[in-house]
């Protein structure tokens, strides 16, 4: 019998990802993935229709969520599995985010003019339709009109942490976060955990309710997959695997393929949904 693999962590345009759900599920279909997650930025705008198409291609779909949330000036995700995506608890939350996300837009869009870029608002609106509106889709117009070479250029010189058109965005605390997802019956675990280079407040994640790492991800290095592995283990915690994929236009590669988590993963994370 072939082996069969998971991957849990994937954004669609919905949010940041250029993968549309058929996209992504026809991906997975041709990698040979037993099941995938949609998790996007702060929305559940993809899960019903790639729910649908995952059935009716024969792959198991994880409705899922990553929430961006802030505690002592460092950003941590937090992954939601196997959510109530339909309940309006969670359904109203988002909305408030969105909103949030539409504000924040909108003033880095007037710092950029301020220091010579000359992109519209309603430009980059048209061009996330209707996805949580980020900083990517900025990043993109930005491409397109020749301001940057490279995507991560936006990123790297003007839209980033410390640079001249970045502004702060009201996010969720952890605990927060993790409330949230228990509240409609997900699984939280905490996304990517070296991007957050701060494995001192893992032991707060616990106390707020966390499940599980995210120990198999694109960045972490054999050192770095050892070191989460053990703490699961010491800890009795959850351990979830994700590429982190936003498709083709997004970062320098497609993603997906590179993390093939084995499907041990997905059973014993089904065994501590709600």
């Amino acid at each position: 019998m072939s082996e069969k693999y998971v991957d849990l962590h994937l954004h669609t345009t919905a949010s940041d990802g250029s993968f549309t759900p058929k996209e992504l599920v026809k991906r997975a279909v041709e990698l040979g993935f037993s099941a995938i997650a949609i998790t996007d930025h702060d929305t559940v705008g993809a899960l019903k229709e790639g729910v649908e198409l995952a059935k009716e291609n024969g792959i198991e779909m994880v409705p899922g969520i990553e929430l961006n949330t802030d505690y002592e000036n460092t950003e941590i995700h937090i992954l939601g599995y196997y959510i109530d995506f339909s309940d309006e608890k969670l359904v109203n939350k988002l909305i408030s985010l969105q909103e949030a996300r539409y504000n924040r837009i909108k003033n880095i869009v007037q710092k950029l003019n301020e220091v010579g870029i000359d992109i519209d608002f309603d430009n980059v609106a048209n061009l996330a339709q209707d996805a949580a509106l980020g900083r990517p889709h900025i990043a993109q117009l930005m491409l397109e009109k020749g301001y940057v070479k490279e995507w991560s250029d936006a990123f790297d010189k003007y839209i980033g942490k410390g640079c001249p058109a970045y502004v702060e965005r009201k996010k969720l605390t952890p605990k927060e976060a993790i409330q949230l997802i228990k509240g409609v019956g997900g699984v939280p675990i905490l996304a990517h955990p070296v991007l957050m280079e701060r494995d001192d407040l893992l032991p707060k994640l616990i106390e707020w309710g966390i499940e599980g790492l995210e120990v198999y991800h694109t960045e972490h290095d054999k050192g770095d997959i050892k070191r989460y592995l053990e703490f699961v283990r010491e800890n009795k915690l959850l351990m979830t695997a994700g590429s982190d994929c936003h498709g083709p236009k997004r970062k320098k590669e497609i993603l997906m393929g590179k993390i093939k988590g084995p499907i041990s993963i997905l059973e014993e994370l089904k065994s501590a949904k709600k």
